[in-house]
């Protein structure tokens, strides 16, 4: 499984029905579910984005088809990355070649 960071800002709508967000995550929650996707956490936030959740996923498709049926929702708008661990790293820059500079 790949991990992906998932950003994302209330819209109008999302914040004029924030009581409803508890319910909305876990609906959320449960599409992931369905798709084959782990919720790894949800984080409300300070700052540019209200939201901050981290997701395995099979793959980039999985994940973008995820995050398009949040966005179709339409109570937020998303950034989401490919999010790699040190072990990955790791294999990556290992795998440069020598003459790559640095």
């Amino acid at each position: 499984m790949a991990t992906y960071i998932m950003l994302l800002k209330w819209t109008q709508q999302g914040v004029r029905a924030v009581t409803e967000a508890p319910d909305r995550i876990k609906q959320n929650r449960a599409t992931a579910d369905q798709m084959g996707i782990r919720s790894v956490g949800i984080w409300v936030t300070m700052g540019e984005y209200d939201l901050a959740a981290v997701f395995d996923a099979p793959d980039d498709q999985t994940m973008a088809a995820f995050a398009l049926a949040v966005a179709r929702r339409e109570n937020s708008t998303s950034q989401t990355m490919r999010a790699f661990s040190e072990d990955e790293f790791v294999q990556i820059a290992s795998g440069l070649p020598k003459d790559a500079g640095g």
